[in-house]
């Protein structure tokens, strides 16, 4: 029996959208607290962003080399059930806030990938994404060479990385990692969701789901 695949829609910016992706049945929605990004939210949009959340959607915290003073206040401020770090955070840094979190790490190539289990074991996940530059971080709308993913685990595996409707499915039947994370695939335009596309990439999961 194939695992159930879970989905996180990261980037979201509007309350209709964390409405559309809670009604879709989602599992986890992400905020990106990272200024350069095109998705960024300040502490006080999160707020009023999350001040209707859905019940049992998760609320991922993204970031990217924060201060451990930023970590904390957002911690102290927002409903967050997990911090997801895609910078050079060290694993003591990641671990030291006490709640569950996920490192993202580009995929470059599998003995990177299988070093960064060791590294980062205490991590409830290895997000794995598209190599990007030292600005962008994410959200480039690009795949990666899946050829890369591990075929076994000690850690779970979240596959991110130029994800949409049209090739989720294969990439699951072929890979099966333990959620995908899709960002830019469900967009008008950044940090501004279509809700067609939020609803067709999940129908295409299928079964999957």
């Amino acid at each position: 029996m194939k695992k159930h695949v879970r989905i996180k829609m990261c980037g979201m910016t509007r309350k209709e959208d964390l409405a559309a992706a809670a009604a879709l049945g989602v599992d986890a929605v992400g905020l990106i607290f990272y200024p350069q990004s095109k998705r960024f939210v300040s502490i006080k949009q999160a707020k009023e962003l999350l001040d209707a959340n859905p019940l049992f959607v998760d609320v991922v915290a993204v970031l990217v080399n924060p201060s451990e003073k930023e970590v904390r206040e957002i911690l102290a401020q927002l409903p967050i059930q997990w911090l997801q770090f895609h910078g050079s955070e060290s694993p003591a840094f990641c671990h030291q806030f006490h709640v569950p979190y996920i490192k993202s790490i580009p995929a470059i190539s599998e003995v990177q990938i299988r070093q960064a289990m060791s590294v980062y074991s205490d991590a409830s996940a290895l997000l794995l994404d598209t190599p990007a530059d030292d600005e962008v971080h994410g959200g480039t709308g690009k795949t990666f060479d899946w050829r890369l993913i591990p075929s076994k685990s000690p850690l779970p595996l979240i596959l991110a990385g130029g994800l949409k409707a049209d090739n989720v499915a294969g990439v699951i039947k072929k890979y099966w990692p333990d959620a995908v994370d899709v960002c830019s695939g469900i967009e008008a335009s950044a940090g501004i969701k279509d809700h067609q596309k939020m609803a067709s990439f999940v129908n295409a999961m299928g079964e999957c789901r």
